[in-house]
């Protein structure tokens, strides 16, 4: 185990090299403790990083690009990081108060995988003790400080060969087995894609309202570098970080946070002016707002979903994107046929819900939460919701099936299923702007490694006349 052991802390120390000596004021130090805190009660977690940056007050460009990135880097790790703290403290980091949970977080992240000034280590001490008694309880805050020394010190100590995996690709050994089972010798350069920093925003035109070229400009008129997406023509992508929340552009309903394999989805279902649709997942609303676009905001779409977090969060993008054709209705999409009635949908999106395996390059923390044997349990669920859909369309109506997820019972092997259970429905083969799936012929895939995007697949569905 001396072997895995050393291999670790050289893999560790690789990571460091030219990284400059990091320097994190007290407010810094609350803000993260604060922001990784919040990520476990908002999701995505960059909301809640957001939330927690401007509660503190992180307005200066380094310090929030600094903190940004310890953030992100926590959330990617966050397995590894609650192995220390378990070493640590003896105790699952999951049964500890949850100040003192985020705190140490921080802590061996900063300390373990980052060079770090003196003078950062004392105020995440000092400044850090002071502020979990503040959340909490003070002899949260002693606790804290009693066995900071503890935690700095600190060597990775592996039991397997599976574990020094686990720090090589930042991912549970699950995770991995699967990866390489479906990409092979691509394995590694996914997991370098996945755990890569993310240098560009991904950002949609809203061509309701504006047009790229006017988007373009606007953004390099404010010093941005900007780049527009080969495969889809509105998609812009912004080198590094943007303040959304003082964006003029984004307040007006011009652009839209949203990535361009979530923007394919909505291009391959090719809804045209006057036509109803319904969108069986549809908030937080990226796609539903596209669609209408796309449809000149005349016709008719009905967007389901029961969550009442993002159903707000749709109802703010769609007044902001000045969309005014969606009618939505907070209810289960299995039971969109009973109140819409059978046969009434020109086209169906069907964004699945899924383990969202794919965005783990977006959503650092979720390759931890992920769990394998949900995957059937999702599955099942997507079934339902494909049979929904199956009963919405009228005859020669096109069904769109798509999921953010890398796993094959989500994706191929419901489709499959799909078709040996409607004969009145035919794939549609896609031939781009992606590759097509080696498992299911005429089915698509985006791949992180490969495309610079998130993971996602796609099948077309077509209902006969």
């Amino acid at each position: 185990m001396e072997e895995i052991s050393n291999a670790i802390i050289q893999l560790i120390e690789r990571e460091k090299e030219g990284e400059k000596k990091l320097s994190i004021p007290p407010k810094g130090v609350r803000a993260l403790i604060e922001a990784v805190r919040l990520a476990e009660i908002i999701k995505p977690s960059q909301y809640a990083k957001r939330e927690a940056f401007k509660k503190h007050q992180i307005d200066e460009y380094y310090l929030n690009r600094m903190l940004t990135m310890l953030f992100y880097d926590i959330m990617k790790k966050q397995g590894l990081i609650d192995r220390v703290i378990n070493d640590i403290v003896g105790v699952n980091p999951l049964i500890l108060d949850p100040w003192l949970r985020a705190a140490l977080r921080v802590v061996v992240d900063v300390s373990l995988f980052h060079h770090s000034k003196p003078g950062t280590l004392k105020a995440l001490k000092w400044k850090g003790s002071d502020f979990i008694s503040s959340k909490t309880h003070p002899y949260v805050g002693m606790y804290y400080w009693d066995i900071f020394d503890k935690v700095i010190g600190y060597k990775p100590r592996p039991k397997s060969r599976d574990e020094f995996l686990e720090w090589k690709y930042i991912a549970p050994i699950w995770l991995i087995r699967r990866i390489k089972k479906l990409l092979g010798e691509e394995t590694e350069q996914f997991f370098q894609a996945v755990n890569s920093k993310h240098s560009w925003t991904s950002i949609r035109v809203n061509t309701l309202k504006t047009t790229v070229d006017e988007v373009v400009k606007a953004l390099r008129s404010e010093g941005k570098e900007v780049k527009v997406s080969e495969r889809v023509p509105t998609i812009v992508k912004i080198k590094g970080p943007y303040d959304f929340d003082r964006s003029k552009l984004f307040r007006e309903g011009k652009i839209l946070v949203q990535e361009e394999a979530s923007a394919v989805a909505s291009l391959i279902l090719d809804p045209k002016p006057g036509m109803t649709v319904v969108d069986l997942a549809a908030a937080p609303g990226g796609k539903t707002s596209h669609i209408a676009e796309l449809m000149r905001n005349k016709g008719k779409i009905y967007a389901f979903d029961i969550d009442e977090f993002r159903i707000k969060r749709m109802k703010e993008i769609l007044k902001r994107m000045g969309v005014n054709i969606v009618k939505i209705i907070r209810k289960d999409g299995r039971k969109a046929p009973k109140i819409l009635g059978r046969g009434i949908a020109d086209r169906v999106l069907l964004d699945a819900p899924c383990t969202s395996s794919g965005t783990i390059g977006k959503n650092p923390e979720l390759r931890w939460r992920l769990r394998e044997n949900k995957i059937l349990e999702i599955a099942e669920l997507q079934k339902d919701l494909l049979k929904a859909a199956a009963q919405l369309l009228k005859p020669g109506g096109r069904l769109l099936y798509a999921t953010c997820s890398l796993f094959p019972e989500e994706n191929e092997e419901n489709i499959e299923w799909f078709l040996g259970t409607y004969d009145n429905f035919r794939l549609i083969s896609l031939n781009g702007p992606y590759d097509e799936s080696p498992l299911l012929k005429g089915t698509m895939r985006a791949y992180p490694h490969r495309h610079g995007t998130i993971g996602f697949f796609y099948a077309l569905l077509e209902k006969s006349e």
